[in-house]
């Protein structure tokens, strides 16, 4: 190709709406152009980047056995409220895209296809003989982002592969999600980027267990917690650790003191002279469920600690069925404006205890008439601590679990892990922190929505039993941005040679100088023969700009036809290493074939 020929155009500045160093480049390069709010054309250079890692990605799924197709972007709302998704899609976090046509029937445009592929498999898989099966595409998904940013990061429309399989029993099933960890890390290895494996939560997928792929960059929205010793990484919404132990406690007889002002756990700790790890804090959340059970939840945990709200969300999804409901469609701490419609008195806030009174809570048909009652496990042990005494202004120390309070009937685990925290599989490793970008996440769905929409098969001894099932996505366009926040500099995009849109990139500085075009355009041809991919910079630019240029786009290497074709040479300029050296024009291409074979096989080990 040549860029003469080309719809190509740089920008010196960076487009206002760009906050990271990878969308800022994206755009200026001219690989992506912004349509409107989270919506991107991807331009010629873009698209061939996306095709090579499609092709990477398709490689790694179809050397599993998983077979490629492609399914209809358009669902019917029957398929998602079958599943029981449809409001929490529209509704509780409503990134679902719904429409109405001219018949009057709800559709979506699909996020995600997990009912569409359960439907099929519900009506044709019959025996145990056709199972596993693995299903994938490659396709653009939309999602009605709440605050799109980042470009392809965080857009509203994009490409992705998701794939699924079905299975007989959880010993297949966990044999198809290894060999997709495989895949997927085999898929970001030959990508050329550096990234971690982990744990994570299942969010509204759901499932058993689940791992995230995470592209390490200081951009990434998400935290990584990891151990050194390589056995430890998960997302923070996921992570578990081990609290530093509590300190004794100093009160040893249960009185009630008056508090002024001491309505934070830091202005407590300092008028008693007191570590927050001797206090039981408790946190009021309010959960709105899909049928419009209102439910009070008052959490207990220690007073050095944080909620993980994440872990709270999952913990009282699993409790919905107790409140005749099937998932969350809000969870927050009630506002002020809250509490007004269902509080029949005012709240001690800030000194809260344990056994706050069910009579703050006003009748009424929409709230449940009992707080639900959760103690993190870091508090359950607590001896002799201080908590709230449910008077303004007033605590209670020396208290004791059994003695002074009931201990909830629910203990969890909902507490944020920490960086410094000591690990559960060895305490003498202690979590680091990284910052990292989601490209791909799977899941063990289990029998989640082959249960909710029938979709069985028949064993060998002639019973049904539902379907047992995984799902498994990795983001393309997502991937191609977050090899570039992996690797640029201050003079643009560098990429790896696996998914550059071109090997190398030719340069005539002068094009009115015949004899740098005639050895520029043999050199082009001869390294397109020789499977070179490469582009001719044949532009009437300045030499200066058209460097630039090179730079900017970031193709691995540029050859120059400069003033060294006197002697027989041209100037090479590897793009990563900024390294420039001089080749006899009969060597450029054999050279390049090498270079370019040895960085891909690296990849490939």
């Amino acid at each position: 190709m040549r860029l003469s020929q080309m719809l190509f155009v740089t920008l010196r500045d960076d487009p206002a709406d760009a906050e990271i160093p990878s969308h800022k480049l994206l755009v200026r390069a001219g690989y992506i152009r912004r349509i409107g709010s989270g919506i991107y054309a991807y331009l010629p250079l873009m698209w061939r980047v996306l095709q090579k890692i499609s092709q990477i990605v398709r490689e790694e799924m179809n050397a599993t056995g998983a077979m490629e197709c492609l399914l209809p972007q358009l669902q019917p709302a029957e398929l998602w409220k079958e599943s029981g998704r449809w409001d929490t899609y529209t509704k509780a976090e409503g990134i679902m895209f719904s429409l109405v046509d001219r018949r009057e029937q709800n559709l979506a445009l699909g996020p995600t296809h997990e009912e569409v592929i359960t439907t099929i498999a519900r009506d044709t898989i019959r025996s145990y003989r056709q199972l596993p099966v693995h299903l994938y595409q490659i396709q653009t998904k939309f999602r009605d982002e709440i605050r799109p940013r980042f470009g392809l990061m965080r857009s509203r429309e994009f490409i992705m592969k998701d794939g699924y399989s079905f299975h007989t029993d959880e010993e297949s099933l966990k044999k198809t999600y290894q060999d997709m960890y495989s895949a997927y890390s085999n898929m970001l290895r030959r990508c050329a980027l550096q990234f971690r494996a982990v744990e994570a939560d299942s969010g509204a997928i759901g499932g058993a267990g689940s791992t995230e792929f995470m592209v390490l960059a200081e951009a990434g929205e998400d935290q990584v917690l990891y151990t050194d010793d390589g056995n430890y990484a998960a997302n923070v919404e996921k992570a578990v650790s081990l609290p530093d132990d509590a300190e004794t406690s100093n009160f040893i007889t249960y009185e009630k003191r008056e508090t002024p002002n001491t309505e934070t756990i830091e202005k407590l700790c300092k008028i008693l002279d007191c570590s927050p790890t001797q206090v039981v804090k408790n946190v009021l959340y309010q959960a709105v469920y899909d049928n419009g059970a209102n439910v009070l939840i008052l959490v207990s945990i220690r007073g050095d600690q944080d909620v993980n709200e994440v872990k709270l969300y999952n913990e009282l999804t699993k409790l919905a069925s107790t409140y005749k409901a099937n998932t969350i469609i809000a969870l927050e701490v009630p506002s002020p404006e809250a509490q007004e419609k269902w509080t029949a008195k005012a709240l001690p806030l800030g000194y809260i205890a344990p056994d706050i009174g069910d009579d703050y809570i006003k009748p009424s048909k929409q709230i449940h008439p009992k707080f639900l009652r959760l103690v993190d496990k870091t508090a359950v042990d607590l001896k002799n601590f201080v908590t709230g005494a449910n008077e303004s202004g007033y605590h209670v120390l020396g208290a004791n679990w059994g003695e002074h309070f009931k201990l909830p009937e629910i203990v969890v685990d909902i507490r944020t892990a920490r960086i410094g925290d000591r690990a559960c599989h060895n305490p003498e490793q202690t979590l680091k922190s990284a910052r990292g970008i989601e490209v791909g996440h799977i899941f063990q769905l289990g029998s989640k929505y082959s249960q909710a929409m029938g979709a069985t098969y028949t064993t060998e001894q002639g019973k049904d039993k539902p379907l047992e099932m995984g799902c498994y996505g990795v983001g393309v366009s997502r991937i191609a941005q977050a090899a570039v926040e992996q690797s640029y500099d201050k003079d643009g995009i560098i990429w790896p040679v696996a998914i550059a849109p071109y090997h190398a990139i030719v340069t005539i500085p002068n094009i009115k100088d015949a004899q740098q075009v005639e050895v520029a355009e043999k050199l082009y041809t001869e390294l397109n023969q020789a499977g070179i991919e490469t582009v001719l910079d044949d532009r009437s630019e300045r030499a200066g700009a058209k460097f630039k240029d090179a730079d900017l786009i970031g193709i691995p290497y540029r050859i120059v036809t400069g003033r060294a074709i006197a002697e027989g040479k041209v100037e090479v300029v590897e793009r990563k290493s900024s390294e420039s050296y001089e080749i006899a024009i009969d060597e450029v291409v054999s050279i390049l074939k090498q270079k370019i074979k040895d960085q891909l096989s690296v990849l490939m080990e």
